[in-house]
């Protein structure tokens, strides 16, 4: 398998998870968290995205080290919220969900905050 998936040997042989099924659960876990306006991306990927090159989801990036699952999420924070509590609630958020499906205990969650979204 490719740098792209986490790998579980056991016995009887191998599970495999791929970084999109795990991108796929963060997002969730991010977008239930309060004061999240949405995920975001970095001007990088945009322009990647223009030239037609696969970029991973929006706002999601997913890292396999050392058998260490490293997430980078970066997001928007509704106005009004106080942006290192929302950072922390989706850091503990993406960690709960990433140690209940996949079972490692060692997941390391970075947020980036990109901006404020304003009501309109």
């Amino acid at each position: 398998m490719g740098d792209n998936y986490i790998s579980y040997r056991e016995e009887n042989g191998s599970i495999n998870i791929s970084e999109e099924v795990i991108s796929s659960i963060v997002r969730t876990a991010v977008s239930e968290v309060e004061g999240v306006a949405g995920l975001s991306t970095t001007a990088g990927a945009e322009f990647a995205e223009l030239l037609g090159i696969k970029t991973l989801p929006k706002g999601v990036k997913i890292r396999f080290e050392d058998s260490k699952i490293i997430t980078d999420t970066i997001i928007t924070v509704q106005y009004g919220n106080n942006v290192v509590n929302v950072a922390r609630n989706v850091q503990q958020a993406v960690k709960n969900v990433i140690e209940s499906v996949t079972g490692f205990e060692d997941a390391e969650v970075n947020v980036h905050v990109s901006g404020i979204s304003f009501d309109r």
